[in-house]
């Protein structure tokens, strides 16, 4: 989920760029705009910069294992296929 720093600072950049006109109403419009940003980014399922980096490194760390053990099977069964072609 997405920082709520971030939709604040957001949400007031987008107010900002609104014409003067609609300036009076910048707290209601502030408040709305967070509402509607933070609704949105729930519906898209953002997963934050830690959450992304602890999966990352756990993939990595499958991604070693895996490594090593498809070197491990491929050991075992050069191991395997040399004692079976001297028989």
């Amino acid at each position: 989920m997405i920082e709520p720093r971030h939709l604040d600072e957001l949400a007031r950049k987008l107010t900002a760029m609104m014409p003067a006109s609609v300036q009076h109403l910048h707290a209601d419009i502030e408040r709305n705009l967070k509402a509607g940003l933070a609704g949105t980014f729930q519906r898209m399922e953002l997963v934050t910069r830690e959450e992304y980096e602890v999966q990352a490194a756990l993939l990595a760390r499958s991604r070693e294992k895996i490594d090593a053990l498809e070197a491990r099977v491929k050991a075992l069964e050069a191991k395997v296929l040399g004692i079976g072609g001297e028989a």
